[in-house]
C-alpha cells in the first residue's frame, strides 16, 4: 500500500510538471523573454535574439493610448523586424481576433456588396511590396522635451514612429473592382475591429492606385499589434490611413468626418488663421541620422561611419547630404541599395571626428526634387515661429524639418533642434 501511495505521488508530481510545461508553451513571446532571463546563461529560446543584443525599445502607455517606438539607433539596413515595428493604438488593449471568424465587408456605393473570409482573400492574386509606415505625429516638437527614461533614446522617441516592412496582401483595387464601383463613388470609409472601431477616410483615387489589404508582414502573418489578421497599407500616406484589424470598407461619394480625423487629428494652424486642417495625406521627404545620435557617446576622436534613414511619401529618395558643421558645408552621402519608392533608404558617410564640437545633420531630396527643409524654412512655409512649437501648439503634425545632433567635446551627443 505504501508503495502504491509513493507511485501515485510520483505520478501526480510528473503530471503537474507536464502541465506546467504545457502552460509555459502557451505564454507570449514577451513572457518567454522574461523567463529566459532567469534561465541558465547557456540556454537559448529558439526565435529569441541573443541575450547580449538589447534592443532598448522605448514605450509610452496610458489608459487610452499605447505607443511602442522603433529603436532606430540600433537599426541596420531598411527592413524593420516585425517585433520592433512601431505601434500606435488608441486604447489600452489589443483585439483578440479569430481569423476563422473574421470578415472583410465591402459595401455602400457598389453594385455587389461582398464579404470575404480570410481564406477567400488568400486565394486572390497577391503582391509583396516594401513600404514605410509613419505616424503623422512623428518628429513633433512636443517629443523633443520629454524626459521619460522608458521612452528610450532621443532618436527613438522623437523619430521612432516610422518603420519599414515587406507587406503581402491583395491590392485593394482588385476587391473594389470585384464589388463594382458606382459612378458617383469617390471616397472610402474604413473601419477596424478594435474596441473603438477606429475609422478613417480615403480618396478612391488613392485606393485604386497602390493601396493593399495586407495579411502578412516580413514573411509571417501580420502581428496583433499591427492589425492581425488584416490591415490596410496606404503607401506614403500618414499612418492613420492604414487602418488595422480591418473589417469594413464603405464606398461613399464624399469624405466623412470620422471621430479621429475631426477630433483627435485636426490640428489648429496659425497659417490658417487658427482654423484646423482636417484632412492630411502624404508624408513629406524626411531623413534622420540614427548613429551618432542623441544619448549616444563617441569614445574618442577618430573614424566613424555616420548612418541614417531617409524616406518620402512622394516616391524614391534620390540624394542625401550630410553636414558636420551645422549646415555650412554639405557632402553627398552614399545610398545603400535597394532604393525603393515610399520605403526607407539607408545612407552612410565616412567621418573622422577631430574631438571638437560638431553639429551633425542630414537632408534628403526625393525623386520629385523636393528638398527636406530646415526648421526655419518649415516655419516660414507654415507661417509660424519657433514660439509656436511651445506646449500650447506642440501637437503640430507632419513635421519633416532637418534634425541636428550636437556632439560635445566629451563625445556625448545631444538633441539640438531647439537649442
Amino acid at each position: 500500500m505504501d508503495s502504491n501511495r509513493s507511485d501515485r505521488r510520483r505520478f501526480l508530481k510528473h503530471a503537474a510538471a507536464l502541465a506546467g510545461l504545457a502552460a509555459g508553451a502557451e505564454q507570449s513571446v514577451s513572457a518567454q523573454s522574461a523567463e529566459s532571463e532567469a534561465q541558465p546563461k547557456d540556454i537559448h529560446i529558439h526565435g529569441e535574439p541573443s541575450r547580449f543584443a538589447n534592443a532598448g525599445r522605448g514605450v509610452k502607455t496610458r489608459i487610452d493610448h499605447m505607443t511602442y517606438y522603433t529603436p532606430l539607433q540600433d537599426s541596420a539596413g531598411i527592413i524593420t523586424p516585425a517585433s520592433l515595428h512601431f505601434m500606435q493604438q488608441h486604447s489600452s488593449r489589443l483585439p483578440d481576433i479569430d481569423p476563422k471568424e473574421h470578415r472583410l465587408t465591402i459595401h455602400g456605393m457598389v453594385d455587389r456588396p461582398l464579404s470575404f473570409t480570410m481564406e477567400e482573400l488568400k486565394r486572390l492574386p497577391s503582391v509583396s511590396r516594401i513600404y514605410f509606415l509613419e505616424c503623422h505625429g512623428n518628429g513633433s516638437s512636443m517629443l523633443h522635451s520629454t524626459d521619460d527614461p522608458k521612452m528610450g533614446l532621443p532618436v527613438q522617441y522623437i523619430h521612432g514612429m516610422t518603420s519599414c516592412s515587406e507587406w503581402t496582401g491583395v491590392p485593394l483595387s482588385v476587391l473594389l473592382n470585384e464589388a463594382g464601383l458606382q459612378k458617383a463613388a469617390s471616397w472610402l470609409v474604413s473601419e477596424g475591429a478594435d474596441d473603438g472601431k477606429f475609422s478613417h477616410t480615403l480618396p478612391l483615387a488613392k485606393a485604386m492606385d497602390d493601396v493593399m489589404v495586407a495579411y502578412a508582414q516580413n514573411g509571417e502573418p501580420v502581428r496583433p499589434e499591427q492589425g492581425y489578421p488584416l490591415r490596410l497599407v496606404v503607401p506614403g500616406w500618414e499612418g492613420p490611413s492604414s487602418v488595422k484589424w480591418l473589417r469594413h470598407i464603405k464606398v461613399v461619394d464624399q469624405p466623412y468626418m470620422t471621430w479621429n480625423e475631426s477630433m483627435n487629428h485636426s490640428i489648429p494652424r496659425p497659417d490658417l488663421g487658427g482654423k484646423s486642417r482636417w484632412y492630411h495625406f502624404e508624408m513629406a521627404q524626411k531623413s534622420v541620422i540614427t548613429r551618432p545620435s542623441g544619448g549616444l557617446k563617441l569614445p574618442g576622436p577618430g573614424f566613424y561611419e555616420i548612418t541614417g534613414l531617409a524616406w518620402s511619401g512622394g516616391g524614391a529618395i534620390r540624394r542625401v547630404e550630410v553636414s558636420t558643421d551645422g549646415g555650412r558645408n554639405w557632402k553627398d552621402a552614399k545610398l545603400q541599395t535597394p532604393v525603393l519608392p515610399k520605403a526607407h533608404t539607408r545612407f552612410t558617410l565616412d567621418w573622422t571626428w577631430d574631438g571638437e564640437e560638431a553639429l551633425l545633420q542630414s537632408r534628403c531630396t526625393d525623386e520629385r526634387g523636393e528638398i527636406q527643409p530646415s526648421l526655419a524654412e518649415l516655419n516660414k512655409n507654415w507661417g509660424i515661429t519657433d514660439a509656436d512649437h511651445s506646449e500650447k501648439s506642440s501637437r503640430a503634425i507632419h513635421i519633416n524639418a532637418i534634425q541636428p545632433w550636437r556632439v560635445a567635446r566629451d563625445g556625448s551627443v545631444h538633441d539640438a533642434m531647439f537649442s
